[in-house]
């Protein structure tokens, strides 16, 4: 090993630059192939991977091979990935090596001097590896645009799951729907015409003038017709004017209307070819697939499930005659609240029927279907929202000790029973789930088991409501589910709509009734037993048969309640896979196989905010979900090149890397990541003493449980609602802040900025200038929402008869 003792300053700078030299000749390579991964033209020997499985695997190229193809090159990606940092790594050491051995040879202020000098050709280096990836990107492009046309080689980026025997889809419309569901094309609006361009113009100045107006006039007493207000108005106007009609750039707007085309054109060929697009259940790329066959299995599920029948006519005008009439007779004989009737009471105008669709599970043997009733303007969802937020409460408050809030949570519990002793190098997990739990309720007996459930716990009344009329609204939810598929009317005879709030609420409270023999058996063994909805993770110190014999009789307790089970060391659950190491429980980020590394592209039409939040979140998870530093730093390689996979710039990475990890950076460190297994202990320590939103949620939630729930008196109304309001969250201040929002496009991007200029111009030595203004934004419409459609004819969902009664109200 070299010396670096009694160095001359001379000496010492020479070998720190050098030191620096070789880390950038390193950091180069490294650059060129994250650049190559970017612009998707991957290494010549990787692509030779393909000749190699073909070899391996026997297969024609389907679904199975690509996939192994695919995660054989990612795999190798990683690695290298990793060689790499380790060489980083390796020098970065001898760096501190030498500043460590010549710190009281050289003196503190000659030491700071030569620091300095050396971050300033460190810099410098930077600088001129930016030049030098530059040159390498258009050296790339040129060349990788021959060889595209002739090589037809597997990328790693992600794609949809296409379940055909081949691929109707050319090239430019491929690379379109491997951008994904939530991809929004850039700046939609500019390639319409001007007269609907005016209208979305219009509605933007209505939304944004009369927020200010209402806010300055109601908090403030300015005047509705002052002068200012006007002012106001025509400044406004004139910007939206600007920002609409000035015209685009040439290439960006050849890139609106080309993305526009293919959109258009991979419509037609669904259509064209009879096919099916759907969001996948787990991985959330597309799926595309053959309508026939995909409908094929939404009718095996009907016949398999038997929760639904058809009916002939539109039941709309009949259920919404029932709500009306329970709510009006609970109104007139005190068994409700105003407010809560108000809360409840459908809105006719907008009232429809439900409709049904299915997002096929990839990640599942036979791509079984997930079904998802969309409810939001069914005739009952006032009054499932109103009991879900009620009853979700005391489940919460009741039910804690057997309830798996988030993986976050469930990490921290394991720790809890690993250090209390029972775990053993022989110990083993146990993970199930219920088939089809929210089809499959019993109504009767889950409305039953409700009861049950609040009695057990000391409620006569949730917030002035006996447990007669929550029943009866609880009823009325179940058993008035109607809905639209496939042009047909449909009736849900068993359980609750998958979708609705109030059934994932129905569902726990029953599994809480159902699993009290398996609860009570894990509490006698010191066993861990935990659940999330219709998924159990369990542990076991007995034998595996014992277990076995157990998890049968589980199945024989209810005719309608199945489970499927995994018995293991090592289990995924969520999102976390937990293993058992000898005795000592190792945690990390899980993903599962057939997964697509999918996150919203980087091209996409989202704030800019969207991309950084998105880094943000997933390194907390890594750090929280990594009980040791090496997960963490394979999850953290795993980050990095999913963002590379959807066109995230290495310098935008690095750049967000640093800001997550800068505390525990070293400040002679050129890598944007902890290096130091105690820097990492550290930070996990801080965030893991951090809540996550879910948890923080359903505490805020929990502590309302017993807020007011035997008032009878009308008074209380006002009072009640304002304890809970105060609990659950801080009480939004109108009065010192405004909300504005715009729809987002590329173009528009000093919008924020010059709102509120705008605003300060008009407002300025005014009370109004005391508002804190807040301009936030909306999305314009992403694939998804072009190119799937599941929601059936307003016809179909709406009812003649209703319509034409609300038209003659208007009209008198």
């Amino acid at each position: 090993m070299t010396s670096y003792l009694n160095l001359n300053p001379n000496q010492f700078i020479d070998q720190l630059i050098s030191i620096r030299q070789k880390q950038a000749q390193i950091l180069e390579e490294l650059l060129q192939l994250e650049m190559r991964i970017l612009d998707k033209f991957l290494p010549p020997e990787l692509d030779q991977q393909e000749t190699i499985v073909a070899l391996i695997a026997y297969i024609p190229l389907n679904n199975k091979r690509y996939k192994m193809i695919q995660d054989a090159k990612r795999q190798w990606l990683h690695i290298s990935l990793s060689v790499y940092e380790t060489k980083l790594q390796e020098y970065n050491h001898q760096l501190e090596s030498i500043l460590l051995d010549n710190t009281s040879l050289q003196g503190t202020s000659l030491l700071n001097d030569i620091s300095r000098y050396v971050t300033y050709r460190t810099n410098e280096m930077k600088q001129s590896l930016s030049s030098k990836m530059s040159i390498f990107r258009n050296k790339l492009i040129q060349y990788r645009k021959p060889l595209s046309v002739k090589n037809n080689f597997i990328g790693v980026s992600p794609e949809p799951y296409l379940d055909l025997k081949s691929n109707p889809f050319n090239k430019r419309e491929w690379q379109y729907l491997s951008l994904g569901p939530s991809y929004i094309r850039t700046n939609q609006s500019a390639i319409r015409r001007r007269k609907q361009q005016e209208i979305e113009i219009k509605n933007e100045h209505k939304d944004i003038f009369s927020k200010v107006q209402n806010n300055l006039t109601e908090y403030h007493h300015v005047p509705r017709k002052h002068v200012i207000f006007e002012e106001y108005s025509d400044q406004l106007l004139n910007y939206l004017n600007s920002c609409y009609f000035t015209p685009l750039p040439y290439k960006d707007h050849i890139e609106a209307r080309e993305q526009s085309q293919t959109i258009a054109s991979i419509r037609h060929k669904i259509k064209q070819f009879k096919l099916i697009i759907h969001v996948t259940d787990k991985s959330k790329n597309f799926y595309i697939g053959s309508a026939i066959e995909f409908e094929k299995k939404v009718q095996q599920y009907f016949m398999d499930t038997n929760a639904f029948i058809e009916i002939k006519e539109n039941p709309l005008p009949e259920i919404l005659n029932k709500v009306t009439q329970l709510l009006n007779n609970f109104r007139s004989k005190n068994f409700i609240w105003v407010w809560q009737y108000n809360e409840m009471i459908p809105d006719r105008k907008t009232t429809e029927l439900a409709h049904l669709y299915f997002n096929p599970k990839t990640h599942k043997d036979g791509i079984p279907l997930r079904p998802i009733e969309n409810t939001i303007r069914a005739p009952t969802t006032n009054i499932s929202k109103f009991l879900d937020k009620i009853l979700r409460p005391i489940f919460d408050d009741k039910c804690k000790k057997t309830t798996i809030i988030d993986g976050a949570q469930l990490i921290s519990a394991m720790n809890t029973y690993a250090n209390k002793g029972p775990m053993k190098s022989s110990t083993l997990f146990c993970t199930f789930d219920i088939r089809n739990l929210y089809t499959m309720l019993l109504q009767e007996e889950a409305l039953d088991i409700l009861v049950e459930f609040l009695h057990i716990y000391g409620y006569t009344k949730v917030k002035g409501i006996s447990l007669d009329s929550i029943r009866e609204l609880a009823s009325i939810v179940l058993k008035e589910n109607f809905f639209v598929y496939d042009n047909k009317f449909y009736k849900q005879t068993t359980g609750g709509a998958m979708g609705s709030s109030f059934t994932l609420t129905l569902a726990n409270i029953f599994m809480w009734k159902w699993q009290k023999e398996l609860v009570h058996q894990q509490n006698i063994t010191n066993e861990f037993y935990e659940r999330y909805i219709d998924d159990i993770f369990m542990t076991w110190n007995r034998s595996e048969d014992e277990l076995k014999i157990l998890l049968i009789e589980a199945n024989q307790w209810h005719p309608n309640i199945k489970l499927d089970y995994k018995i293991s060391q090592s289990l995924p659950f969520l999102d976390v896979l937990l293993t058992n190491n000898n005795g000592i429980l190792s945690t990390s980020v899980y993903h599962k196989p057939n997964a697509e590394p999918y996150v919203i592209p980087f091209c996409s039409d989202h704030p800019r905010h969207v991309f950084v939040n998105i880094i943000q979140t997933l390194l907390t998870r890594a750090v929280r979900y990594s009980s040791a530093f090496e997960i963490l730093n394979y999850e953290r390689r795993s980050i990095k090149l999913m963002l590379l996979y959807n066109g995230y710039p290495s310098s935008f990475i690095d750049q967000q890397f640093h800001k997550f990890f800068n505390e525990f950076i070293y400040a002679t460190s050129i890598l944007s990541f902890i290096e130091n297994e105690q820097q990492y202990i550290l930070l996990r320590r801080e965030i893991l003493g951090q809540p996550t939103p879910k948890q923080s949620q359903t505490a805020s939630r929990a502590a309302t449980a017993d807020v007011d729930n035997d008032q009878n008196d009308v008074t209380a109304e006002t009072t009640s609602r304002e304890l809970v309001e105060k609990i659950q969250k801080k009480p939004i201040n109108y009065a010192d802040r405004l909300f504005l929002h715009y729809k987002h496009e590329k173009r528009f991007q000093p919008f924020k900025r010059n709102i509120h200029q705008i605003y300060h111009n008009v407002f300025k030595n005014t009370p109004a200038m005391d508002l804190r203004l807040i301009v936030g934004n909306r999305n314009r419409r992403d694939a998804k929402s072009e190119l799937i459609r599941k929601r059936p004819k307003r016809s179909l969902l709406q009812c003649k008869q209703i319509q034409n009664k609300y038209k003659k109200i208007l009209r008198k």
